[in-house]
């Protein structure tokens, strides 16, 4: 693993040699791809240093500690520190294993969020309002860009579906594990019993394409415009601002409402639309990874049941890894899911070390 390490090192000073001459930085986008690919190694290469160090230090402490002409006092400091750099060591390594795992190409992509109402009526139209805010929230407290692209209100609160773009640092290999169906159970405003009733909502995360990712041909599409509905005060019904692109080949269809504007609805319509083709795209090329991620922490497909909120109990479980959490509040309404998403990221992890040589 350190032969591993090392060329990966060597790799880091190679481009920030090669970042400092004028005709890299003079071209923008030599610049650009190699300032990305030597952030993506600086971690690896910033713990390879710290590993180095290390070792010479437990080197020479190993050494004291067997110099039988070294004073007692020091040669017993010695050998109570390279039990500590032992230590120390053994850690450095077992992250060193981690950040050598391959990394999904699409983890630090923006993403599509949707979520949409599954069975339960009423009651799922609500949750979707639910999981919306606490999505929202989560993506507050990590700094990230959120912004809604259509939405389908219910008219008591809730949503049939609503969808959301979300763009910031590492967006999706956080929120790519909430891909599937979120169980909630709970006793409804409406119910005058105190019974508690179990609905469904489906979740999907799609990584955001890049132009580079995929091509559309416009002689694919089908574009329809009509009236907005639901909340937009005296713009509803107006204008023919809303937009429907559907595209012909797969029949996939998408919609954006939101804006105002016909031409920043298009704008969006067709990011959504291309995360959409992406995601066909991946699934096809990827069917065998995919099947590792299923046995992993479950596909994400969204007819299988990820996660279950029980109200009366205060209590989050996610059925992938047994993992139940007494933090309901914090979680929905704090929007607190790291406590979710890392023990999930853990279980990936150690699940891909099962299966690779560092050798």
């Amino acid at each position: 693993m350190i032969d591993k390490l090392a060329k990966i090192a060597d790799k880091f000073e190679e481009i920030t040699a090669l970042l400092s001459q004028p005709e890299i930085i003079n071209d923008s986008k030599k610049l650009q791809n190699l300032s990305k690919e030597q952030a993506k190694i600086l971690p690896i290469y910033d713990l390879y240093q710290v590993l180095n160090q290390k070792s010479i230090e437990l080197s020479e402490n190993s050494q004291m500690a067997s110099d039988s002409e070294e004073d007692p006092e020091m040669r017993e400091l010695a050998k109570a520190e390279a039990i500590s750099l032992t230590k120390e060591i053994e850690k450095l390594n077992q992250d060193a294993q981690i950040l050598l795992l391959p990394k999904d190409p699409d983890d630090d992509k923006n993403t599509i969020l949707e979520i949409r109402a599954g069975t339960g009526g009423d009651e799922a139209g609500l949750f979707v309002a639910d999981l919306f805010r606490m999505y929202q929230k989560f993506a507050e407290l990590n700094k990230w860009k959120f912004d809604v692209m259509n939405s389908s209100a219910t008219g008591i609160g809730g949503f049939k579906e609503i969808v959301a773009s979300i763009e910031g640092k590492h967006v999706f290999s956080r929120l790519k594990f909430e891909m599937g169906t979120h169980r909630v159970q709970r006793v409804p405003a409406t119910e005058t019993q105190g019974r508690v009733h179990t609905s469904a909502v489906t979740v999907a995360v799609l990584p955001e394409s890049e132009d580079i990712d995929i091509e559309i041909n416009t002689t694919d599409l089908k574009i329809d415009t009509y009236r907005s509905q639901g909340a937009g005060g005296q713009h509803v019904n107006t204008t023919d601002s809303a937009i429907r692109i559907t595209h012909v080949p797969t029949g996939v269809v998408v919609t954006c409402q939101e804006e105002r504007s016909q031409i920043k609805n298009r704008a969006k319509a067709m990011k959504h639309l291309k995360a959409k083709l992406y995601e066909i795209q991946i699934e096809a090329a990827q069917s065998e990874e995919a099947e590792m991620r299923k046995k992993m922490v479950g596909s994400g497909d969204r007819s299988e049941r990820i996660r279950t909120y029980n109200y009366p109990q205060g209590l989050v479980t996610d059925h992938r890894i047994g993992l139940k959490l007494y933090k309901l509040d914090s979680i929905i309404n704090g929007g607190d899911l790291d406590c979710v998403i890392d023990p999930l990221t853990t279980h990936q992890e150690a699940e891909l070390l099962k299966n690779q040589s560092f050798a």
